[in-house]
């Protein structure tokens, strides 16, 4: 694909995704939220027309009542308000940066040598099939374990999550690799939306047109899927900015650096929906915080010093990066305007480099341009002389 066209969509398509997600994830957690938050209502005649719960809220300098039914209303209301297209687009924007960034550029972006020898298609397809995978597996555990304990569905997901992240790291390069298991969660969140959420708001409004009573057990799953969905969200959210964090897709352990990070956000978006029903388990922040930090000092480089002799001239440095990194950082289109085509960008830049090339390996991605291992002791010797 021409650069510039790339460039063009990935600025569209990026817009369009976040714009779209912001609004998916605020009504999700708004929604949870106004759920766990509801009260009994406190007149008679509320409770005996149908009524569940109800909200009272401030917001924007006024006051606004939320109730809900149990099953539903006598009437159909109109309008009918749907959340639906928040999720379709979100899915299918974020699909699109997949195809455009990574499937049309797959041989840089998705395929590392090192990791897999995997053709382009290959990859493609692998990636493809990963997230039809994940909705067909989660699908079934929802209609089976699920059915018997939420608990025993979570634990069995989080080892499945640690076994996508486990595949993708040895199938795909590794900024790609998180991305590709955060598509399969996405996936499984847009799945449940499209499969299980709106069929069972669409039987409720048969339900009423028809004017008999609704079958709550649709309803109910769906409700399961929406917490389900909640939960999820942070830990897509952090897969969708990891490519901004080399330490972490490029750790030794990558895999289990994106399970640990998954549980503990959902931990935290726990501990947020137990507050909006009356809880405060302060306790899962303290165990998050203490986690945070045991992970920031795993991940810590280890300064280990490079094993080559005798200085490095920057000219030595200079080639390799001619070779291996300039292509792309050159010009104004250079990634975060980090430009390496002289002497003085690359000897300001020597952090970067030791960090992104040295210590995480995530340049050049999928290492495309082949950078060896010698190249890389010799980025570090002549970083280390620089100090």
């Amino acid at each position: 694909m021409d650069p510039y066209l790339r460039d063009v969509l990935d600025v569209l398509l990026r817009m369009l995704h976040v714009t779209a997600g912001i609004a998916w994830i605020g009504a999700s957690f708004y929604f949870v939220r106004l759920d766990l938050s509801l009260r009994a209502p406190k007149r008679a005649e509320d409770a005996d027309r149908g009524i569940a719960g109800e909200f009272w809220g401030v917001h924007g300098g006024g006051l606004y009542h939320s109730q809900k039914y149990r099953l539903a209303p006598a009437e159909l209301p109109e309008p009918l308000h749907w959340f639906k297209w928040e999720a379709y687009t979100t899915w299918l924007s974020g699909f699109a940066l997949m195809v455009v960034l990574y499937y049309f550029d797959a041989g840089v972006r998705l395929v590392d040598p090192t990791v897999a020898d995997l053709s382009d298609w290959a990859a493609i397809a692998l990636s493809v099939g990963g997230l039809a995978l994940a909705w067909l597996v989660y699908d079934v555990l929802c209609r089976t374990v699920g059915q018997r304990s939420q608990l025993a569905l979570a634990l069995v997901g989080v080892v499945l999550l640690a076994l996508a992240a486990w595949s993708a790291s040895e199938l795909f390069a590794a900024r790609a690799a998180y991305l590709q298991v955060g598509v399969m969660l996405g996936t499984i969140m847009a799945a449940n939306v499209l499969l299980v959420i709106i069929p069972a708001h669409r039987k409720l409004v048969d339900a009423m047109a028809e004017r008999r009573e609704p079958d709550p057990v649709p309803l109910l799953e769906a409700k399961r899927r929406s917490v389900h969905n909640n939960y999820l969200t942070l830990p897509v959210l952090f897969t969708m900015l990891a490519g901004h964090f080399a330490f972490t897709f490029g750790a030794d352990e990558a895999w289990l650096v994106l399970v640990l990070i998954a549980v503990l956000t959902a931990g935290v978006r726990h501990f947020f929906n137990l507050w909006h029903s009356g809880g405060r388990a302060w306790w899962i922040l303290g165990v998050a915080a203490a986690a945070v930090v045991a992970l920031a000092f795993w991940l810590q480089p280890d300064g280990a010093s490079p094993t080559q002799a005798g200085p490095v001239l920057v000219a030595e440095v200079q080639a390799v990066i001619e070779e291996r990194c300039a292509a792309c950082h050159s010009g104004a289109s250079a990634p975060l305007g980090i430009r390496l085509e002289t002497n003085a960008e690359i000897t300001t830049r020597a952090d970067d480099i030791e960090r992104q090339a040295v210590q995480t390996r995530a340049m050049p991605p999928g290492n495309s341009t082949g950078m060896t291992e010698d190249e890389r002791e010799l980025l570090a010797a002549w970083v280390a002389s620089t100090r």
